[in-house]
């Protein structure tokens, strides 16, 4: 019926977890079914079949040929990051919820579901809610209103979905980031283009200008900018004069400017790949969050919905409390800057939270904020999860409850046996990727840990993504 690698049109019918949008073929054989990833029911789409199965294939969203009648328009540039933009915010968060809580049916084997189900949590803002951002350069851009390809061109915005090698260039807000800076990054495009230096040639590997990240903190209201070129034509780069065009758009929102000269021919706008020196201003910039202060480097990790992931925590810290003993053991895994430990140390009183990370620059951020907001009975250690949990069998029976917040691809089985081996009485585990945690949960229930309640939260409104918070309860033998 269809074959892999081959582009057909067609309209998308129905909508599954994760934003593929089900579209189907009929014929006198059955019905085949499509897979679209990125898509909305009432589209008319291009698409490439990418795999094939015996009765369903999965497909690359190429283009929207036509809107679905369901959505409206705004003044923002659509991104790849973005595919529901133009879909109303409620509307998402409907579909959101049905899709979710059908995977928990389905892969965690949890039939109650809706009886568990706790509370979808909205973001405070649908609309410039990150507080961060990264954008690329390319000399090859799209043109998204004529599909045009343009060579030796000097494109500064977004990779065109499905590729790595082409940028459209961002020419209006995108809805998601600082306005403000938005804006004028038009302008910015055009007196980096002015130096006479090059955007980068990703099949190449060549050129210049390769990444600006800019970070955002909504308590002082100032961004931290952050140009990563490489080294080939380094003298022309007039970084004073960009400097003096920031202070004079951006004023005293500017927080500091960053240059990284990174000759690595890997895609990726990392400091550690080069070598980085600080133009002007601040280092770092300070959010606040639930009162608490963290100070935020341009490396390191944050929640990138702040205002969002205060909901989050509010409600992860709410199951956390329901039990907590005064003087007990919280021990917080995947801790990443310790935000989640620092604010359960802010509203009960336990005896000792341990915080765990593989990332030792997150755990000196976490130390660097414990201090900073003058929490001293806070304990980070830099180590795998599943190593230091056989390194440190202390802990084994003394804890009180474990907060879980894993990378997206979830636990690994043996940690996750290890983390239940401890025996803590409650476990809130928050997930970026409700999959994975809906195929722990099937493995946790084997093990006594039965899930007693779920809530979902709306973290990146016009995306496909959902994050949950689950809490389970050692079944008392």
């Amino acid at each position: 019926m269809v074959h892999r690698g081959e582009i057909i049109e067609i309209t998308v019918e129905d909508l599954a977890f994760g934003g593929q949008g089900i579209a189907r073929l009929r014929s006198d054989e059955g019905e085949f079914v499509l897979f679209i990833e990125n898509t909305f029911p009432g589209q008319f789409v291009r698409a490439r079949v990418d795999k094939k199965r015996k009765r369903h294939g999965e497909c690359k969203l190429l283009e929207v040929l036509k809107r679905s009648p369901q959505e409206i328009e705004l003044p923002y540039q659509e991104i790849s990051g973005a595919p529901y933009i133009f879909v109303p915010t409620a509307l998402q968060q409907e579909c959101k919820q049905k899709t979710t809580l059908e995977v928990y049916r389905r892969i965690g084997n949890v039939k109650n579901v809706e009886t568990l189900f706790d509370a979808f949590i909205a973001s405070p803002d649908s609309f410039f809610y990150r507080n961060k951002m990264e954008y690329s350069f390319s000399c090859i851009e799209h043109v998204p209103e004529t599909g045009e390809e343009i060579d030796d061109a000097f494109a500064l915005g977004f990779k065109r979905r499905g590729t790595w090698w082409k940028v459209e260039n961002l020419n209006k807000p995108s809805g998601l980031f600082d306005e403000q800076w938005e804006t004028i990054l038009i302008e910015l495009r055009g007196l980096l283009q002015s130096s006479g230096l090059p955007a980068w040639h990703p099949p190449k590997k060549e050129g210049f200008f390769r990444h600006i990240v800019v970070r955002k903190s909504f308590d002082q209201d100032q961004l931290l900018i952050h140009f990563v070129t490489s080294s080939h034509g380094l003298k022309k780069f007039d970084t004073a004069k960009v400097v003096a065009f920031l202070q004079e758009r951006l004023g005293k929102r500017l927080a500091g400017v960053w240059h990284t000269v990174n000759d690595n021919v890997a895609d990726r706008a990392k400091i550690e790949n080069g070598s980085s020196k600080l133009l002007v201003g601040n280092a770092v910039v300070v959010e606040k969050m639930l009162g608490l202060s963290f100070e935020i480097s341009m490396e390191s990790f944050f929640q990138t919905n702040p205002k969002s992931a205060e909901r989050l925590y509010t409600k992860a810290i709410d199951y956390v409390c329901e039990t907590a003993k005064e003087g007990g053991v919280i021990m917080d895994l995947f801790c990443g800057t310790g935000t989640i430990g620092q604010l359960i140390a802010q509203r009960v009183n336990v005896g000792e939270i341990v915080g765990v990370d593989i990332v030792e620059e997150a755990i000196e951020d976490a130390k660097r904020n414990a201090q900073l907001n003058g929490l001293s009975h806070l304990h980070f250690f830099a180590a795998d999860v599943g190593k230091f949990l056989s390194l440190h069998p202390e802990y084994q029976g003394r804890i009180d409850t474990i907060v879980l917040d894993p990378p997206r691809a979830g636990i690994a089985p043996k940690t996750l046996l290890k983390v239940m081996a401890l025996g803590a009485e409650r476990i809130v585990y928050i997930s970026c990727n409700p999959a994975t945690q809906a195929r722990d949960a099937d493995s946790m229930a084997k093990e006594g840990y039965v899930m007693q309640k779920l809530s979902l939260v709306d973290q990146f409104p016009h995306t496909s993504h959902i994050e949950a918070i689950a809490v389970f309860e050692k079944a008392i033998s």
